[in-house]
């Protein structure tokens, strides 16, 4: 049986951080899906599609990293998935605040489900999606933040605005 870890998260855009953590994931679990949540509540700058093929090409289309777009309560699809493990990644003390309300409500909704959080590397603990869209939209220099793929995807979004 292979032990399964769904990584949620909105991805728009993906940032090193998101990869190191995949990464660093793949060293304790079998294998790792990706999971795009599709918030309602936010409205991204790329399409689910987009989003999808700009994480398949980051992680060289490793055979170990599913990507998947869901709506919904994350529980059930983990659920669907037959995955036993969340894995959530912390930048800050805020973060945790966060994810700690989410993994405690998981929990009471499916007790044999766990959630497995990773600390991001010093490299990337400032970093947010927010942030990169923000530098892109005024030309900064993303180099080092964000995969070359993503880079060069967000320098397109942003010449057509």
């Amino acid at each position: 049986m292979s032990r399964i870890a769904v990584y949620p998260g909105t991805f728009d855009p993906l940032t090193n951080g998101h990869v190191d953590i995949i990464h660093r994931g793949l060293a304790v679990f079998d294998q790792i899906v990706v999971a795009i949540a599709e918030n309602v509540r936010k409205q991204p700058l790329f399409s689910t599609g987009e989003r999808i093929q700009m994480i398949a090409e980051a992680m060289n289309h490793d055979e170990r990293v599913e990507v998947d777009a869901f709506s919904g309560l994350l529980i059930d699809y983990v659920q669907k998935r037959g995955a036993k493990v969340i894995l959530r990644g912390l930048r800050a003390l805020s973060d945790f605040e966060y994810e700690f309300q989410f993994a405690l409500m998981n929990k009471r909704l499916a007790p044999h489900v766990e959630t497995v959080f990773m600390m991001t590397g010093e490299e990337a603990f400032y970093v947010s999606s927010s942030l990169v869209k923000e530098v892109a939209s005024f030309g900064g220099n993303l180099e080092g933040v964000v995969p070359e793929g993503v880079r060069r995807a967000l320098e397109a979004k942003f010449k057509k605005a």
